[in-house]
């Protein structure tokens, strides 16, 4: 069967990869791991099912994340991997190849900025077009970017914080740090390690930071039972541990991403700051959903902050959006204020 192709928003994140589709929505939202062989260089598995496989896989099979800290780190994989993407949520033989916006830190290169429009492309789309995070969460959480009205988005993703003040439809002021979700499980790992003398995968620290997590003192202390290997006997072990352990671990991290948010806003014009102050700031991405992180940045900076409704989503469904404006667009787009200029 035939199909008119249709434009497709991607948020390419280091954790997951999220597709939406014009007049459908978001349609898939898969971890971003491939699983190959490596003998025969075949692609087994993409996505959840490849995430299953992570730390358990035999000496010919590897299961591997081909995007580092918001940026392509195996090209040949991520072109692979999105093209398994592309082709599930297209469905059937298309006569037209889509247009593509696809979604990239505020920190990007113009190196690495080339590597996503050309995995793009060599993936199977017809154009590439990308968008920064910011702005695409922005558009996402509902706001209103076209107004000269100063609005401060924090997008905590897998493998990037991105700050940005945005205002007449383009980044003002940003930041992006290399300090995310990723981060985050990294520093549970390494806090297991050298309090608790035991050593935990990184589907384990995931689920502590999901399950207990928290970077503001929560009204009732949880606490979480968690196997690992003994660094001591090398036998597995078994620990209990609470949220407050959690704020200790996060502690290195969630600094860095509060130094960067009064970075920012240092930068910031005043004019501008007024308007944050009024109108608050607004996080979105998974990172965003850590207990108590919208509380500790209302706390340090004194500015009403609050998640996103849909925070994960956000980034997917301002990509989606953006979609509407993407003839007024130029290939490798990365601010929307391009567009203002062209109209």
């Amino acid at each position: 069967m035939c199909a008119l192709a249709k434009d497709i928003g991607i948020d390419l994140g280091t954790a997951s990869v999220l597709v939406y589709v014009k007049g459908r929505g978001v349609i898939l939202n898969e971890p971003s791991v491939v699983a190959i062989d490596k003998n025969t260089g075949r692609l087994l598995k993409v996505g959840s099912d490849a995430q299953a496989m992570l730390g358990r896989t035999p000496g010919n099979i590897v299961a591997i994340r081909p995007l580092r800290e918001g940026v392509i780190s195996d090209y040949d994989m991520t072109e692979r991997m999105l093209k398994e993407f592309i082709h599930k949520v297209a469905g059937g033989v298309q006569m037209m190849k889509p247009r593509v916006i696809i979604c990239v830190p505020s920190g990007i290169t113009e190196v690495e900025e080339r590597a996503v429009v050309d995995a793009g492309i060599q993936a199977g789309a017809r154009k590439v077009y990308l968008i920064e995070e910011p702005v695409a969460a922005a558009i996402g959480a509902g706001i209103d970017i076209a107004k000269p009205d100063g609005h401060m988005v924090v997008d905590i993703g897998g493998g990037t914080s991105d700050i940005a003040v945005i205002s007449l439809s383009g980044v003002v002021e940003s930041t992006s740090i290399k300090v995310a979700g990723d981060q985050f499980n990294e520093s549970i790992v390494k806090y297991m390690r050298r309090k608790h003398n035991i050593l935990i995968g990184e589907r384990t620290a995931e689920l502590m930071k999901m399950e207990i997590g928290c970077v503001f003192p929560k009204e009732e202390e949880q606490t979480i039972e968690i196997k690992g290997r003994c660094l001591m006997t090398g036998l597995p072990k078994t620990v209990s541990v609470s949220s407050t352990e959690m704020m200790e671990a996060f502690e290195e991290p969630v600094e860095r991403i509060l130094e960067a948010v009064h970075g920012v806003l240092e930068r910031t014009p005043p004019e501008l700051v007024a308007d944050i102050s009024n109108n608050g700031i607004v996080m979105t991405g998974g990172g965003s959903l850590v207990d108590g992180f919208d509380k500790l940045i209302t706390a340090r900076t004194g500015i009403h902050t609050v998640v996103a409704e849909d925070a994960i989503s956000c980034v997917a469904e301002g990509t989606g959006k953006s979609l509407e404006w993407i003839s007024s667009m130029q290939d490798g787009t990365v601010n929307l204020s391009r567009r203002k200029q062209m109209n």
